[in-house]
């Protein structure tokens, strides 16, 4: 598994069969193998994994955030 940038991971066939049937929650498609996921923080509670490009790295609090979420709480 992959882990070149903070929290990202590279989808491999372990994470896929630990995800299951469980999709993105903010775009609903199914991860796939070799995908780019991160752990984000947004309108559910504690992190999920979703796609890296549904995402948005905050760097003074350290964390990814679902970009949605992130615009609607940025002051």
């Amino acid at each position: 598994m992959e882990t070149s940038k903070k929290g990202r991971i590279l989808i491999d066939l372990e994470k896929l069969n630990t995800f299951g049937s469980r999709s993105c929650p903010v775009c609903g498609k199914a991860f796939e193998l070799g995908e780019a996921v991160v752990p984000a923080c947004g309108a559910w509670e504690g992190d999920r994994y979703i796609h890296e490009n549904e995402a948005v790295y905050d760097t003074d609090k350290g964390a990814y955030y679902e970009r949605r979420f992130y615009k609607e709480k940025s002051p």
